[in-house]
């Protein structure tokens, strides 16, 4: 990963229906899915959809997008990237889910292992 790329790194994170941390070994087809960074954008590739391109930082005060999601045992504030990713991630995993950023005050997340 190049250095420029490392503070990105654990940024989003795919969340089912309920908020909860939807992780590849959940959601197998989300192991397909190929993230890179281009002028800005963290772009998503995945077989058979057409990209997804995000804006890296965008800071969003808006808190109608504002939410709360769980990682294993932690909830996390986080801010949701809106209906098209969430439709591009739904499509890719086979399930209802939303892609959301951690939010820039949120506590630091506790990953777990593995």
């Amino acid at each position: 990963m190049a250095a420029a790329d490392a503070a990105y790194d654990r940024r989003w994170l795919v969340v089912d229906a309920s908020g909860t941390w939807l992780t590849a070994q959940a959601a197998p087809a989300l192991s397909g899915v190929t993230p890179s960074m281009k002028l800005g954008y963290l772009v998503l590739r995945a077989p058979g959809m057409l990209r997804l391109d995000i804006p890296l930082d965008v800071i969003e005060d808006d808190d109608s997008v504002r939410r709360v999601a769980r990682v294993a045992d932690q909830d996390v504030d986080v801010v949701d990237e809106g209906d098209l990713a969430a439709a591009w991630f739904s499509n890719v995993a086979g399930q209802p889910c939303r892609l959301v950023k951690l939010h820039p005050d949120a506590a630091p997340v506790a990953w777990p292992a593995g």
